[in-house]
């Protein structure tokens, strides 16, 4: 293949422009260094390699960087350490260089990313959840690793037309399987939907192709739609002197294609294919006043379904989403969903962490993000969970409706869908948690294994004496509880273990035996257990007692 190299580098220089035009945040002078710094590192690192398209591969990095600075807006180092995030797999550059040149910020994440690029690649489900669990090990030194990850991820994605077909299907189902779900739980949609649709774009592309002709021959319809539900509450949002914007939003491919297959209906049967979104400007103190009067005027003009009214502002979503939904029956007795936010929070809706520490400053909710991180955190540092366990219970939560409910003095919580007051004891402190004796309701005692309810008022109560028990696993949702009971209890038996062998070392003294290695294996046998842990442990408890032990010396 021929290349114009004057044509190839004058659209090397573009997209650097482009590059630095786009970002979300405000570059200062000392950024833009770092910026072109990292810039002119990664384009002598990649200077003689392609990619299978045939381009040259700076494009690469320059592309996940353009949707680090523009589609998730972080900062100068994130959008540096994406420019440099192949230099040590793929090139001469070696870790040390590139902590010579830009220090230990951008040196920390470029080498974050260059761990997980590591990471065996196998189509075997553990080997998915263990490389799963690796990467979000990452977090621990810099959530922006993470991030800038799925952000290559999506460009693969965008570029996957030149892989054979085999990879195609195996970076579409790992896509679905780890990708879209971490960008859901950070709050990227829209990154998100673009991942779920280019996986079902791979995996499945009749399906895809015909939801998507579908949506495109509807445009002008939905257009229409749009204009004329506008029409009917425009002059009363004047009237009101409300800055706003009125926009459609249509259901991504994927999630119209998994609401046919689950409903088992067609196109046509899908009523909720599309989305009116209301975006309002407002000071912080007046967003939650304004949504609702904005909710009025609509549900003025249209009968609202009383039952699909979702309040994400009164209470966000635990990464941050806000946004009032309510469906109402629109102009041609179809029911439309209309979504109310305001600017900051459709910019949280569209960049999600970003925005998050854009407005964090002056809010006194907890960051639902830094809240999640830090559970995440905790799940991952546990050692007893195995890869696909984590997997799977990550999983689990990540699509969970959330349900929220109010300590005693009043602090909301957001905690998975069928979680417990257990569940809650945990999510307050691993301590509470361990110490739970009982459980309030709203003033009432209840059992631990009481499943909660969004309103619900939960009181815990604890003792010193109180520990975990193994029947406690079996009335917790959360994968936060579970670990922790099993790390309890697991530390209470090697303590008990501890006291059981020094027990049986005086009983068999007393009867003039030594204990040695061969001793202890006879008694394994014996008792037909399968370790010292679990011999030493029914010493401690006392299943193995003084009679059973003078049966084995005889």
């Amino acid at each position: 293949m021929l290349v114009d190299e004057k044509i190839e580098n004058k659209e090397i220089a573009k997209q650097y422009k482009e590059l630095l035009r786009i970002s979300y945040q405000h570059l200062k002078s000392e950024d833009k260094k770092l910026i072109r710094l990292a810039f002119n590192t990664a384009v002598d690192a990649h200077k003689h390699q392609r990619r299978k398209s045939g381009e040259a591969y700076i494009f690469h990095p320059i592309s996940v960087a353009k949707i680090v600075a523009s589609e998730i807006g972080l900062d100068a180092t994130s959008i540096s350490a994406a420019l440099l995030h192949d230099t040590i797999e793929d090139t001469n550059y070696k870790l040390v260089d590139i902590e010579k040149i830009f220090g230990k910020n951008v040196t920390k994440i470029v080498s974050g990313l260059t761990k997980i690029s590591r990471l065996k690649k196998d189509t075997d489900i553990s080997y998915q959840a263990e490389n799963f669990r690796k990467m979000l090990l990452t977090i621990n030194d810099d959530i922006r690793v993470v991030i800038i990850k799925i952000a290559d991820r999506l460009h693969n994605m965008q570029t996957l037309d030149s892989m054979i077909e085999s990879k195609q299907i195996k970076a579409a189902s790992e896509t679905l399987y780890i990708y879209a779900p971490l960008a859901h739980r950070i709050g990227l949609y829209n990154i998100k939907n673009e991942l779920e649709d280019l996986s079902l774009k791979y995996t499945d592309s009749k399906s895809f192709e015909h939801i998507k002709n579908k949506i495109e021959d509807s445009k002008e319809e939905q257009e229409e739609y749009i204009k004329e539900f506008s029409h009917l509450i425009i002059e009363t949002l004047e009237k009101e002197k409300l800055k706003y914007f009125i926009k459609g939003r249509n259901k991504s491919i994927y999630s119209i294609h998994k609401k046919m297959q689950i409903q088992n209906i067609s196109y046509e049967q899908v009523f909720d294919k599309f989305a009116i979104r209301i975006v309002y400007k407002s000071s912080p103190k007046n967003e939650k006043f304004l949504a609702w009067k904005i909710y009025s005027i609509v549900t003025d003009h249209f009968t609202p379904n009383p039952t699909r009214l979702r309040d994400w502002i009164s209470s966000p979503k635990s990464n941050g989403y806000e946004s009032l939904h309510i469906t109402v029956m629109g102009p041609n007795k179809k029911w439309i969903e209309v979504q109310i936010r305001s600017e900051r929070m459709h910019e949280i809706a569209e960049k999600g962490y970003a925005a998050h520490y854009k407005y964090k400053v002056g809010r006194d909710h907890e960051n639902g993000l830094e809240s999640w991180l830090n559970r995440l955190k905790e799940l991952l540092e546990s050692k007893d969970s195995n890869a696909i366990d984590f997997v799977e219970n990550f999983k689990l939560n990540l699509y969970s409706d959330e349900i929220f409910v109010f300590t005693p003095a009043g602090e909301l919580k957001s905690l998975p869908q069928n979680s417990t007051a257990l569940d809650f004891a945990f999510n307050i402190h691993t301590e509470i948690g361990t110490k739970t004796r009982g459980a309030r309701i709203n003033g009432k005692l209840v059992p631990l294994s009481r499943k909660l309810r969004s309103g619900d008022s939960v009181e815990i109560i604890t003792s010193e004496k109180s520990k975990p028990t193994a029947n406690w696993l079996d009335f917790v949702a959360t994968s936060r509880a579970r670990n922790i009971i099993r790390t309890s209890i697991n530390e209470e038996k090697k303590r008990i273990a501890t006291d059981g062998k020094e027990l049986l070392r005086r009983k068999l003294k007393h009867l003039k035996i030594i204990m040695v290695e061969k001793t202890v294996n006879e008694m394994l046998d014996y008792f037909n257990v399968n370790s010292n842990l679990d011999l030493y442990y029914r010493v401690g408890i006392k299943t193995v007692d003084n009679k059973k032990i003078k049966d084995f010396a005889k």
